[in-house]
């Protein structure tokens, strides 16, 4: 080992306790700041590097523990949790404010033709299914046809559910019809989701031991996971709620009010639930549970990447 710092800290988990809702929301605001997008390759590398040696017990010299500190939210910011790739810059859950605000300005902008309004949901329902694939939970990769198959059932079954619900607003009181674009977006969240991340739920996510020892795959898990991030991105589409209830007020202001509410949506929202979610064996697939009883027989608890 070099260096004087510690190695008693452990940045394998967040800075702050994970168990309450506040200590979630400190964590995300690190993860989802929109400036860590315009972090350099190298100061990404440097960080990783940093993170990574750190866990192997070597420390760069003159390092501080608030340095390794921002080291590692730089690098949970752009690195997978669960293969530790590099993530794709625009389905980093820190470019959702820029992103979200980018194509809610040309939605609002383009809306007066169908061919403007189906071209925009698309580039939005797609944009989603980076952003879902992007933070899928677990180390399993796609194959080019299995990613291209749920890509293009994500993104069609969201925008026709998604136009198919805002053109009921035609139909409803001004009252009612102000509420049909969030349930639009929730809508197609509940479909862009479940099919971008569809291997997990056919073939289960891995899920650990409280000491990160590998158990095995669980479908039941997933699913779980999968329905927290639902409700999560349901969370964070309120912003829009004002979006339609200012429109009268012009284009600048609507921005405005969406910018300040997706800042705080989508930390907050994030903070739902723990990112390392738990599950109870006797909650498992039931050969799951005997093979856990007979490999880890003191284990009662399961832990697993839900995603974002």
């Amino acid at each position: 080992m070099s260096g004087d710092l510690s190695l008693n800290i452990n940045i394998k988990e967040p800075r702050w306790d994970q168990s309450t809702f506040m200590g979630r929301a400190q964590h995300f605001f690190f993860v989802t700041d929109p400036r860590n997008i315009l972090k350099s390759s190298k100061t990404l590398e440097d960080a990783r590097v940093t993170v990574e040696n750190y866990r192997l017990g070597v420390v760069k010299p003159g390092l501080t523990e608030d340095e390794l500190w921002r080291a590692k939210y730089v690098y949970d910011s752009a690195f997978h949790p669960d293969t530790g790739e590099k993530m794709v810059v625009v389905g980093r859950m820190s470019a959702q404010v820029p992103m979200n605000m980018t194509i809610t300005g040309c939605m609002l902008t383009f809306y007066r033709t169908t061919p403007a309004v189906v071209f925009w949901q698309w580039v939005n329902q797609s944009f989603n299914a980076v952003v879902n694939y992007t933070n899928r939970s677990g180390d399993a990769a796609l194959t080019t046809n299995q990613l291209a198959a749920a890509y293009v059932s994500a993104t069609t079954g969201a925008v026709v559910t998604a136009l198919g619900l805002k053109s009921l607003a035609k139909r409803l009181p001004a009252v009612m019809s102000r509420f049909v674009p969030f349930f639009a977006v929730a809508a197609a969240n509940c479909i862009n989701i479940p099919f971008m991340r569809q291997r997990e739920l056919k073939y289960g996510i891995p899920v650990t031991d409280e000491n990160g020892n590998r158990l095995g795959e669980s479908v039941t898990a997933a699913k779980s996971g999968i329905i927290q991030v639902v409700v999560s991105r349901i969370g964070m589409a309120v912003p829009a709620m004002g979006k339609h209830c200012f429109t009268h007020d012009g284009l600048n202001i609507v921005l405005f009010f969406y910018l300040v509410g997706l800042v705080f949506a989508t930390p907050l929202c994030c903070a739902l639930f723990p990112q390392k979610s738990s599950m109870a064996v006797s909650s498992l697939e039931p050969d799951l549970q005997e093979r856990i009883r007979q490999n880890s027989p003191h284990t009662t608890t399961v832990f697993f990447n839900k995603g974002l």
